[in-house]
């Protein structure tokens, strides 16, 4: 009897998602942002973030502003994510400016305790990375957020753009495979309808990124799997999904619209954007 599809656990969610860093250049498609985009980005405000962190932002503050105190909170509802995040600042000799509050929360949750407490506390930078697609609802979410910010700060999102092989694929696909926690994939455009309901200002920023999934097409191959599990956010999908289903999908993912070849390898289009919105 073959197992029914059914979505990724948290615990095998990280799993997957390490294989996919592994093999793409997500986070150097981020590091040329950050050294491109983000120090005139930063260059205007200095103390306060939100979000789950990354450290390179911190030290491009840092860079900004010598000496400048940095709250820092952090709200990650991924119990794993967190002590890898905790992990990372107890081994960082260099951030003795800046304080971190953490949050095993989610972004709702963080939201209701906030509001329950009666607390309004600006921040000067916000950042959302890839992380709007398990959020319940979006548009409040983002609009919560954008009035957490300080005179003259900014919310950064960063999401999958609608030249990415994704949108191609959950265009065609999303509805043959378990749904995300919310059921959500969003891409830029989506993000961006928001934001001009809102009637608030942003600029967007796309940076080019690629995933070689050559693996996904050899047969057995344990690196493979891990990628097809989250590139249709399924755990064990090669073992559980229909057979007509697994071919079109491998199909779909040699399409143009979804990836190139590039020396005999698989590229898949991880294409991000970079939206930054001000206050």
């Amino acid at each position: 009897v073959i197992p029914s599809m059914r979505s990724l656990t948290a615990e095998e969610y990280v799993e997957a998602f390490k294989s996919f860093l592994d093999h793409s250049t997500e986070h150097q498609c981020m590091d040329q942002f950050n050294k491109e985009a983000m120090p005139n980005i930063m260059a205007s405000f200095c103390v306060y973030s939100i979000g789950e962190q990354d450290l390179k932002m911190i030290r491009i503050l840092q860079a900004a502003h010598p000496g400048v105190l940095i709250d820092n909170e952090i709200i990650e509802p991924n119990p794993q994510h967190v002590a890898a995040y905790k992990e990372l600042v107890s081994q960082a000799p260099d951030l003795q400016n800046v304080s971190f509050i953490w949050h095993q929360l989610t972004s709702s949750e963080y939201e209701q305790q906030m509001k329950e407490k009666g607390a309004c506390k600006k921040f000067d930078f916000i950042h959302m990375i890839q992380m709007l697609y398990r959020v319940e609802d979006i548009p409040n979410t983002i609009k919560y957020f954008h009035s957490c910010l300080d005179h003259h700060g900014k919310l950064l999102i960063i999401i999958l753009s609608d030249s990415s092989g994704w949108a191609s694929l959950w265009k065609k696909y999303r509805h043959c495979l378990p749904s995300t926690d919310s059921g959500h994939y969003i891409t830029s455009n989506s993000v961006t309808d928001i934001l001009k309901r809102l009637g608030v200002e942003y600029h967007v920023y796309e940076f080019p990124s690629g995933w070689d999934i050559t693996e996904c097409f050899i047969e057995g191959d344990p690196v493979g799997g891990h990628m097809m599990d989250f590139l249709t956010g399924t755990k064990n999908f090669l073992g559980t999904a229909p057979p007509g289903l697994r071919q079109r999908l491998q199909e779909a993912l040699c399409q143009p619209e979804c990836s190139s070849k590039k020396d005999g390898r698989i590229i898949f289009s991880n294409n991000l954007s970079m939206i930054v919105v001000e206050s």
